[in-house]
């Protein structure tokens, strides 16, 4: 069973794995994201680990910083941002479960979160099937990112 919590220090060793040069054109690694998040100022952005039957399996942020704002002009929204499943649990419907829980796991700690948006490169066809398969909005708007077009996509809570 596909469950989330906030991401905590023992979690790391389990969502520290390696994504290959692929995956990692598309997203940051765990390790990455986290120390992303040490370098800032501010304190609104919330990693996330995915859970498999009690064991790290994937990891996401939650990002409440002023980045999301280039994709909505929702204040009260998330940017959803680093998702990635462990290369060897990959195939198994861990992610499209993830994002099917996302919403409950936002309403639940954030109240007053009206929206989650995100970036997906336009290469990374698995990964933009399934936000549409959960119900993620892609009106057509698009960004370049530092790996190539970005589909802008959203989901109203």
């Amino acid at each position: 069973m596909v469950s989330l919590e906030f991401f905590k220090a023992e979690d790391f060793a389990g969502v520290n794995y390696i994504l290959d040069e692929t995956q990692l054109r598309f997203t940051a690694s765990a390790e990455q994201a986290l120390r992303n998040i040490q370098n800032r100022d501010d304190t609104d952005a919330f990693p996330v680990t995915i859970f498999e039957d009690d064991k790290p399996a994937g990891f996401f942020v939650l990002d409440f910083g002023q980045d999301k704002l280039e994709l909505t002009k929702n204040k009260d929204a998330v940017l959803l941002r680093s998702l990635s499943v462990n290369p060897q649990m990959q195939g198994k419907g861990i992610g499209k479960k993830a994002m099917q829980k996302v919403d409950d796991f936002v309403k639940e700690n954030f109240k007053n979160c009206t929206e989650i948006v995100l970036a997906v490169n336009q290469k990374n066809n698995s990964a933009y099937r399934i936000y549409l398969q959960t119900g993620y909005i892609d009106e057509g708007k698009t960004r370049i990112g530092r790996s190539g077009p970005q589909h802008l996509m959203y989901k109203k809570l």
